[in-house]
């Protein structure tokens, strides 16, 4: 500015140099409290991120989506209950194994090479197993392995890699009780016998517990239990593994010998109706996955069959219930045959007469019938149907079968007659044991039994306890010197029948294929023990029941007198087996 300046001119220009000194002052101050704004601002971001709970994404928010990638629950695989039998020897124990698996999205495939050679595996395989799950999280590598092959192969430290325990099951009598038993898949999971119709006893309940995984799958921590495992229940089976065994080993010679199919045998308690030893051949091994399926059939609750001659004592049953007839009634059975409806019927010889008890012992057809055709059919069928024919036992077996006892409005001549010595109905090894049982528990039924602590169904009378000691006393003479000889067990009293029936094939009977069968109690006076024999298409040229099934029962219950202790019933008066 000039110094000739007017005054005016100078403070006008005084204040443009306040104006400018204020408004550089006042910017200075609006950055100075813009800065402080924005501090303010992002430390109450801050704060409700960290601290304030209820703010939209918060630290609860953040703090959940860190932990659900990396806190994982596990399942903790429960323990499946043991099985034994009725002297606690193990039938079936779970064994802790590893299952190593993979992450595909973590794995680097750069590893292939590696983790192939370690697991000797082709690399090739590996590679397309792990292109088909590209798209998981989790994949397989192997299962049922031993945890130290599986640490071996953790011992890569590759990414990814992993391991969890599971369980397999282990079945140390193998072959023996594998029917009965059965098994269980690769998940632990009950597929046949008592693992599959108690699975859910057995199973038990997985748990779960929390951890900490890296992105490499890995476990850094763990949190805790969420859910606590519940061990599955044992069961205990009513079988002795002892009189098992034998029933086995006689079973299985029997069945080579005769060049047979198949076979199954079945010993009961006929007081409190528990099932003591349960066959059939031929078996497998349940520790192995390579198997029949054909073997796994437990035929003594599944195969039903005509069960023949074995039938006669409750025919005759009813008919002296009836009054139709006494053990000492004679029966005209000249000249060995009859025919009826056209259809002949006849027996081994000629006969002649005999009285009701002989009819039994010989087995006679002709007797049989002659007697069975002056009752009405209803009376028989009942009496059948009153000893459990036709009705599943209701054990609680996997696929139990009841057989086939038909109803019919009218009968033929021919059906009563055929239906009377075991022809037009079928039944299984167990339904026979347990018809069997109500003779030798003086005409008391009891229900079959073959697991400890089921629920007992009520004894029921079905049968005259004097009318049951007399068919038992008729039986003794089938053993004694009629068609059962081959079933006597020396120092004991042997009640029992024999029976062969023709086995059905797709153009109805088949003339050269049977089923050999014994059913049997000892001691005859006061039974401890029922059995009953099957042996279906024996092809070494013996057939009949009392040939091919009787000597089984006689070695099976010699053995299982002994074993049990039972005492001999008249060691004054033994008998050679023969």
């Amino acid at each position: 500015m000039s110094r000739g300046a007017t005054p005016k001119i100078r403070r006008r220009e005084a204040n443009k140099s306040r104006f400018k000194v204020w408004a550089t002052n006042w910017r200075f101050m609006m950055v100075q409290f813009s800065v402080a704004l924005l501090g303010v601002g992002l430390a109450l971001r801050i704060a409700s991120l960290q601290v304030m709970p209820d703010v939209e994404q918060g630290y609860q928010f953040l703090q959940y989506q860190g932990q659900v990638r990396t806190i994982r629950e596990q399942e903790i695989p429960a323990y499946r209950g043991a099985i034994t039998d009725r002297n606690a020897e193990p039938l079936a124990i779970s064994t802790p194994l590893a299952a190593l698996w993979l992450n595909p999205g973590v794995f680097d495939s750069a590893n292939l090479p590696i983790l192939a050679k370690k697991m000797e595996m082709p690399v090739a395989e590996l590679e397309k197993r792990l292109t088909r799950y590209q798209a998981s999280q989790f994949m397989y590598l192997r299962r049922g392995m031993s945890p130290s092959e599986a640490q071996e192969i953790l011992a890569l430290n590759l990414d990814g890699l992993n391991v969890q325990t599971e369980y397999r099951r282990f079945y140390p009598e193998g072959e023996v009780t594998a029917q009965v038993v059965g098994l269980t898949d690769i998940d632990d999971r009950g597929i046949e016998g008592i693992e599959l119709g108690f699975d859910s006893i057995l199973r038990g309940k997985s748990g779960a517990e929390r951890l900490v995984k890296d992105l490499r799958g890995q476990v850094v921590e763990r949190l805790g239990v969420v859910q606590a495992v519940e061990p599955g229940s044992d069961i205990q089976l009513t079988i002795d593994l002892r009189l098992q065994y034998i029933a086995y080993r006689a079973l299985k010679a029997a069945v080579a010998k005769h060049r047979a199919k198949a076979a199954s045998m079945v010993i009961m308690d006929p007081k409190t109706g528990e099932v003591l030893a349960m066959v059939s051949q031929p078996s497998f091994n349940p520790n192995s996955r390579e198997f029949n399926p054909n073997a796994m059939r437990n035929r003594v609750v599944i195969d039903s069959f005509e069960p023949g001659s074995t039938v006669k004592p409750f025919t005759l049953a009813a008919a002296i219930e009836q009054g139709i007839v006494k053990p000492s009634t004679l029966v005209n059975t000249a000249p060995g045959y009859l025919r009826i409806d056209g259809n002949l019927i006849q027996d081994s010889v000629n006969y002649g007469e005999l009285d009701v008890s002989a009819v039994l012992a010989k087995s006679s057809q002709v007797g049989t019938v002659k007697i069975a055709m002056e009752m009405e059919p209803e009376a028989l069928h009942d009496m059948f149907q009153r000893v459990g024919l036709g009705t599943p036992p209701g054990m609680g077996f996997p696929g139990e079968l009841g057989g086939v006892l038909p109803q019919r409005s009218r009968w033929s001549e021919i059906q009563q007659a055929t239906f009377a010595f075991g022809y037009g109905l079928t039944a299984t090894s167990l339904q026979l044991a347990q018809a069997y049982s109500i003779l030798a528990n003086d005409g008391m039924r009891v229900s079959p039994r073959l697991v400890n602590g089921t629920a007992d169904m009520p004894d029921e009378r079905v049968m005259n306890s004097e009318l049951a000691a007399t068919i038992r006393e008729m039986m003794v003479g089938v053993v004694d010197h009629g068609t059962g000889t081959r079933a006597q067990i020396e120092g004991y009293t042997v009640a029992g029948k024999t029976g062969t029936g023709h086995l059905v094939g797709a153009g109805g009977y088949e003339e050269d294929r049977y089923a050999s069968l014994f059913a049997g109690m000892v001691p005859a006076d006061n039974p401890e023990l029922v059995a009953v024999v099957v042996i279906t298409d024996p092809q070494a040229g013996e057939y009949f029941g009392g040939l091919v099934a009787a000597p089984v029962f006689s070695e099976v219950l010699s053995d299982a007198l002994r074993i049990l202790r039972i005492a001999p019933d008249d060691a004054s008066q033994r008998v050679a087996r023969r």
